[in-house]
C-alpha cells in the first residue's frame, strides 16, 4: 500500500533550495526545503514522516505562497520485526 501526503508551504517567499532529490530517502525531521520569506528570513520545511518524494512541484527560485503544494511525499510503511 502506498500513501502520499502533500508538503504545504506556510510562507510567502521564494524557494531557496530543494534539499532532497526525487530519488533520495529522508527521515522524519529531515529538512526538505529552505524558503526565504518575504521578510528575508530563511525557514526550513521539514519532513513529518519517513519516506521519499513522489513528486516535487517547485524548483529553486520559485515563488511560494501559504497553502501551495511544494511536493508530494510517499510514506515509508514497511514493517519491521519490532512493530
Amino acid at each position: 500500500m502506498s500513501i502520499r501526503y502533500p508538503v504545504i508551504s506556510p510562507y510567502y517567499g521564494t524557494v531557496e533550495q530543494v534539499i532532497h532529490p526525487l530519488s533520495s530517502y529522508f527521515y522524519e525531521w529531515d529538512t526538505l526545503f529552505l524558503i526565504r520569506t518575504d521578510e528575508g528570513a530563511i525557514e526550513e520545511i521539514v519532513a513529518d514522516i519517513d519516506g521519499c518524494f513522489h513528486s516535487c512541484e517547485v524548483m529553486d527560485g520559485d515563488r511560494v505562497i501559504p497553502g501551495m503544494v511544494l511536493a508530494y511525499i510517499q510514506e515509508d510503511i514497511q514493517r519491521t520485526g519490532s512493530e
